[in-house]
Parts: C-alpha cells; sequence; structure tokens
C-alpha cells in the first residue's frame, strides 16, 4: 500500500501507527478519521472483499449472481466483485439511484 497518499491528511505518529495495522484495523482507523470517502478507503475496501472471499473458496464468484467473473476482468482488477452483466445491471441502477436523489 502507498502510504504516502496519507501523509497530506495525518502526522507522523499516526502513520507509523498505520504501518503497524492490519487491513482491517486499517479500514476501521480510516473510518474513524473521517476518510472513508476517499478513493484509497475504496481500493481496501475491495482489497479487503477480495482475501475474506479466497479465505472462504468463493475468490473469482461473481457476488450477486455466484457464476463464475471472467478472467480478463480479474486480470484488469483482482479485487472485481461482479461478472460482466451483473457489473452493467449494478451500474445502471446506481446511475438511476443517482438521478432520483438530484
Amino acid at each position: 500500500m502507498k502510504l504516502e497518499l496519507l501523509q497530506h491528511h495525518i502526522d507522523n505518529q499516526q502513520l507509523n501507527t498505520i504501518q503497524q495495522m492490519d487491513l482491517s484495523n486499517l479500514i476501521d482507523y480510516l473510518s474513524e478519521i473521517k476518510m472513508s470517502d476517499t478513493g484509497l478507503f475504496e481500493h481496501l475496501m475491495r482489497l479487503d472483499a477480495a482475501i475474506c472471499q479466497l479465505d472462504l473458496g468463493l475468490y473469482g464468484l461473481c457476488s450477486d449472481c455466484e457464476s463464475e467473473i471472467e478472467a480478463s476482468r480479474l486480470q484488469g482488477d483482482p479485487t472485481e466483485q461482479r461478472c460482466s452483466v451483473c457489473a452493467s445491471r449494478y451500474r445502471q441502477e446506481h446511475r438511476h439511484e443517482l438521478r432520483l436523489n438530484h
């Protein structure tokens, strides 16, 4: 992980603490210091989900339909959670939600 991305948000003592944390504690800590809306936080959450899937023997299966995620999608992003069909459906639904909120 590139901790340099955090340096403009935290001091040296916090950085030293972060370097000693496991992924789960790091995610909790970033949430506590109000960094849960950053790209780094999102990436760490996706990484944590992929690790959990590995532990459960479910890595590479779509979180929505449970079919296999295409190898090309996983090669492009090993933290991918959806097959191409479900990812497209998710994007469409999410766009619709955004329009309803405006």
